[in-house]
């Protein structure tokens, strides 16, 4: 989906570290390169927030670190009261040809409605793996912590430490496509999308209650940071490999994203067999656990 992003660029001495910055300031390793006008920091740096001021006038923020691997995460409260047709993006992405993604959408919705939190992954330049959920709790009242977590093994995508979603490499197994060479870069903006948005665009934003504000608190960043791209791919696969990841969930994580799929997931791509004419994409025959 076209929207605004934000980019991690970082570059090291070697070439390739894995790199830990717990509890990050959002204004020293964070850019602001759409509409600067509608961010704000806190007087610490440690916070800040995004806002919405009209159809088209949102905010990007962006970090300056670029890496292969790693895990991202972020505090953040969502836009509250009435929130249809906007959208508040957290992922990851490289950028140019055949791109890969890790997406955290945040779908805005009608007061009182569940604010469905959309998720996808593109390998390769492919995507259309979508899986949605409804939050267990009010995203927009208080924080809470959303972390993409990238290695060679598996992507996992946590809502406070409880894993929603993995999706596993299958790529040399049985060919199904799984980032693994393109440097990502992370992004998070609030941006209008009213023309799909919210229950399929037939609720508009209410510009009335503009701007909308997204708050973030807290940043924390461990990736494998790369000074070339020449062999970071396999520098940082190395790295991840000698004891940095892991290739499972432990035995409570899995209990505990089944309870979440059960409960609270609302679409999942692997079971739409309108879109697939009775058919599924191949991973989907594949353990995800």
């Amino acid at each position: 989906m076209g929207r605004p992003k934000l980019h991690l660029l970082v570059f090291v001495a070697a070439a390739a570290a894995v790199i830990g910055l717990a509890g990050a300031n959002f204004r020293d390793e964070c850019d602001i390169p759409w509409e600067p006008q509608n961010a704000r920091f806190t007087d610490d740096g440690s916070g800040l927030s995004l806002s919405l001021v009209s159809n088209y006038s949102g905010c990007m923020l962006r970090t300056k670190k670029q890496f292969i691997f790693g895990s991202v995460s972020t505090l953040i409260q969502l836009v509250p009261g009435n929130s249809a047709g906007t959208v508040t993006t957290y992922y990851t992405s490289s950028v140019g040809d055949k791109h890969d993604e890790i997406d955290f959408e945040f779908l805005g919705n009608e007061t009182g409605q569940p604010y469905p939190i959309h998720t996808n992954v593109y390998a390769n330049g492919v995507g259309d793996k979508e899986m949605q959920f409804k939050p267990w709790f009010d995203p927009t009242d208080g924080y809470h912590n959303y972390t993409i977590s990238w290695t060679p093994c598996m992507i996992v995508w946590y809502i406070d430490s409880t894993p929603i979603r993995v999706f596993r490499n299958y790529e040399k197994s049985n060919g199904v496509a799984f980032p693994t060479k393109r440097p990502m870069y992370g992004y998070s903006s609030i941006w209008a999308a009213e023309d799909w948005a919210t229950q399929g665009g037939r609720v508009k934003a209410d510009w009335s209650k503009a701007p909308f504000v997204a708050n973030y608190r807290g940043l924390n960043v461990n990736v494998c940071a790369c000074s070339t791209s020449t062999d970071c791919a396999t520098q940082c696969a190395s790295a991840y490999s000698s004891g940095s990841s892991t290739c499972q969930l432990s035995d409570s994580e899995l209990a505990q994203m089944r309870k979440v799929q059960d409960d609270y997931r609302i679409y999942n791509y692997c079971v739409d067999s309108k879109r697939y004419k009775g058919s599924a994409p191949l991973e989907c025959g594949l353990p995800q656990y």
